[in-house]
């Protein structure tokens, strides 16, 4: 079946987030009808368009005009589901406003997305994710990879634009779940700007920690001054050239990983050596670049070939090659899960696209092409939508308020951050996440300096309970405890979970009606399952790193060694900041997975098996870079100096600070070159058109530099922001500082403090959505077993607790 056939979909002023959440839906089966602008869409106009627009219909609609806004009216009182990216006050503006939507359709969910929110100072911005990226700090907390760390540099891939598309995933499917309960819809509301931070792995914490706690913690940079390393995530992370100039990225922070590495590297030694005895924790730069050097020196003596090798002759170790965008959907894995595909396109032909981005086995994807533009009016019109497709109970009166996700069990089978990020999501939306930990508690808790530390973002809001899954004991507890669970999720890698007997099939058999989702860093199977997946090499594969620095593919075997050493550096930057890496893009992707289980599974799917990625998840972020057709067009790089793409998507240096300029549109060009004092700019035949400013680009970018010397960042802000126009100050401090240490965070309501069980009051981010009706809550993260005889008790074992104890099972 179709999951969601019947379920009928508005997409309006779309952005890539609209675009992304409306195809999930329309993958399975939903009928998604995208309102254009006469003259199409602006993402018309990106190489990706054919995968965004994948199984929709298109109508085009000029809402200037009443008798056209009629026609949305008709629609939108019979849809079931509206996500939209409008100006904020535009629906009012054409009588369309949520109030106006709801009581003629008191069952429409309606989803906006916004970039900063709709109480925002900068809410009258035009929608460009760089413009967030460079406000909340993204850009400075990349500073290390550009070789000017003093100038926060340009940020490529849409962090904060996944992060909203998710966070409106998560929101939808929970508004529509709860409706199946009350029979009245509500409004979703996703921003970018806050949707964002949930990408962030310890940084937010770490910050909040040292602040509090300044001589308990200071946080050192990866790298000092000099370029040295300055921790052993540098030598766990290692970043390498092969001898035929191929770059490597390790991923090894767990011992016996580290060890396996070593071991291939011929390094191994250094253990019975007790002037390397404490490898790879040092406390001097020396001793760190002197090991640095040489597991950089040792990788340089195999080619690639010899590397895959000893990756298949011992699958502890293993690193990812740094993949330009154009190699990303080649990954052999994701052509194994189906995960990269051809579509024909009415328009561009094949179409090399990501797949769908979750393995459904009883209800697979359909993929389908994109519509030519308004190829749908008269079906669409014609037909329209007089009574409801998705049958429901009648509007209760008044509207119910609570948690959406109330009643939901999720047991998390599931160790370090991108697993167990997404039901710590979840839990803010009154899910029940019941966290199975090993007896010392997940790694995770222990990779940051001080303990608790880069665990606090995936615990909270859950239950813990540590069991020992070594013994039957332990696995027979486990299996209990999902009996009656509504989701299982687990991350192990290929085949483990299978030899703990914890697979979907065993659980089946005591529940069949459970949604069971497979989170791993590549698969349950196929060439790359059993290997080991961290956000460093998940990143590197799916096209992050190599696109933040503009490089290609670049191959070359004869770099002299302080190039080598330099790109090292800063490839390791580009891709493994803690602020924005693979493992917070993936959690997104792990709790929308769960959310169309869940989802499904309420319109009559039944429970099932489901599977995602880290990878298939990191695939569909870079969309806009990996998207390719016979004659597409090759994706803007960023240019050397790291400032932008073009000259109008560019920061500038101004008489102090930076600002982000981006225009998209003729008239946002004009408005900004009239409020630079230079109107003449936009009517200088060099400038006066979008191709006569590609062909000038670097005439374009000179004469704007000189302009924004005249006044400081903040002045242009402000001139641009009462504008409404896409300038925007450049944050110099890091994103976690912007959002607990100036005003913005308090403007924008970024964080909320608890009370969390190592160190007291703490600031934590408040929930990812926001509900016009439904509630969310915010709790502390939890320590390893700190429930364990809550969850028990619960579970309707008490009387077994002093027993389970005794015998190792729990602690």
């Amino acid at each position: 079946m179709e999951p969601f056939k019947g379920l009928r979909v508005v997409e309006l002023c779309a952005t890539q987030a609209v675009a992304q959440v409306t195809q999930l839906l329309a993958d399975f089966g939903a009928e998604v009808v995208m309102i254009e602008a006469p003259g199409g869409s602006p993402l018309r106009q990106e190489t990706a368009f054919p995968f965004w627009a994948r199984g929709k219909k298109s109508v085009v609609l000029d809402l200037e005009n009443e008798a056209d806004r009629g026609e949305l009216a008709k629609l939108l009182h019979s849809a079931d589901v509206l996500v939209e990216a409008c100006p904020v006050g535009q629906l009012e503006a054409w009588g369309l406003g949520h109030e106006s939507l709801i009581a003629a359709n008191p069952r429409l969910v309606h989803g906006s997305i916004t970039p900063f929110g709709p109480d925002s100072p900068y809410s009258g911005l035009p929608f460009h994710d760089d413009l967030v990226q460079a406000r909340i700090g993204l850009f400075s907390s990349f500073f290390r990879m550009a070789r000017n760390p003093k100038r926060p540099p340009f940020v490529s891939p849409p962090f904060s634009t996944h992060a909203a598309t998710h966070a409106m995933n998560h929101g939808l499917f929970s508004a529509l779940m709860e409706r199946e309960h009350s029979g009245r819809g509500q409004h979703v509301d996703a921003r970018n700007a806050l949707a964002f931070y949930t990408i962030d792995s310890w940084q937010w914490s770490e910050h909040a920690i040292a602040k509090r706690f300044p001589d308990a913690m200071v946080i050192v940079p990866s790298y000092d001054d000099e370029g040295r390393p300055r921790n052993h995530l540098a030598m766990r992370l290692l970043v390498a050239p092969t001898a035929d100039g191929h770059w490597l990225q390790f991923a090894a922070t767990a011992p016996r990983l580290f060890r396996a590495k070593m071991k291939a590297l011929g390094l191994d030694w250094m253990f019975d050596d007790p002037e390397w005895a404490e490898v790879p924790m040092f406390e001097t730069a020396e001793k760190f670049m002197d090991l640095w050097v040489r597991m950089v020196e040792a990788t340089r003596t195999k080619t690639m070939a010899e590397w895959l090798a000893i990756f298949d002759a011992d699958p502890d170790v293993f690193a990812e090659e740094f993949r330009p965008y154009d190699t990303v959907l080649d990954h052999p894995q994701l052509v194994h899960d189906g995960f990269s595909v051809v579509l024909e396109d009415p328009e561009n032909g094949p179409v090399r696209q990501p797949g769908p981005l979750i393995k459904a086995d009883r209800t697979p994807a359909q993929l389908r092409p994109a519509p030519r533009l308004d190829a749908d009016r008269g079906q669409v019109l014609g037909q329209g939508w007089s009574t409801p497709a998705v049958p429901c109970p009648e509007p209760t009166a008044p509207a119910p308020r609570g948690l959406p996700l109330e009643g939901v069990t999720i047991v998390e089978l599931c160790s370090m951050y991108a697993a167990p990020g997404g039901p710590a999501l979840l839990a803010e939306l009154g899910a029940r996440v019941i966290k199975v930990e090993p007896p010392e508690g997940d790694p995770i808790r222990h990779i940051a300096a001080l303990p608790e530390v880069s665990g606090i973002r995936p615990m909270l809001g859950k239950e813990s309970i540590c069991i020992d899954l070594t013994k039957e004991a332990g696995r027979q507890l486990a299996r209990d405890l999902c009996r009656d669970a509504d989701v299982v999720v687990q991350s192990f890698r290929a085949g483990a979970v299978q030899r703990l007997g914890l697979d979907y099939e065993a659980i089946r058999q005591i529940n069949p009606d459970v949604v069971y989702l497979n989170a791993c860093g590549y698969g349950i199977d196929g060439p790359y399952g059993h290997r080991p997946a961290y956000a460093p090499s998940i990143g590197a594969a799916a096209g992050f790193a190599m696109i933040n620095l503009g490089m290609g593919g670049e191959e070359s075997s004869d770099l002299p060694f302080e190039q080598i050493l330099d790109i090292a550096r800063r490839l390791s930057s580009a891709g493994t900041t803690n602020m924005a890496q693979a493992d917070g893009a993936a959690c997104n992707g792990v709790a929308t997975g769960i959310m169309f289980g869940l989802y499904a599974r309420a319109r009559g799917a039944g429970g099932q098996q489901l599977g995602t990625s880290m990878l298939n998840t990191g695939s569909h972020m870079m969309s806009g870079f990996t998207v390719t057709w016979p004659g597409a067009p090759a994706p803007l790089l960023v240019d050397e100096g790291h400032t932008g793409v073009r000259a109008l998507r560019r920061t500038y240096a101004a008489k102090s600070g930076y600002v982000m300029v981006v225009a998209k549109t003729e008239a946002e060009w004009h408005g900004i070159a009239e409020a630079l004092g230079a109107p003449e700019l936009a009517a200088d035949p060099r400038f006066a058109t979008f191709a006569a400013r590609d062909a000038n680009d670097a005439a374009l970018t000179a004469a704007l530099g000189e302009l924004f010397k005249a006044r400081s960042a903040q002045e242009w802000e402000q001139t641009f922001v009462a504008l409404r126009l896409g300038v925007i100050q450049v944050a110099e401090e890091q994103a976690e500082s912007v959002a607990l240490d100036t005003p913005f965070g308090e403007q924008h309501h970024l964080a909320a403090v608890v009370e969390d069980p190592t160190w007291g009051e703490l600031p934590r981010l408040v929930p990812h959505v926001a509900f016009s009706r439904s509630t969310t809550r915010i709790e502390p993260a939890v320590l390893a077993g700190q429930q364990t005889d809550q969850v028990l008790t619960l579970a309707g074992m008490a009387d077994r607790i002093e027993q389970l104890r005794a015998d190792g099972v729990v602690s």
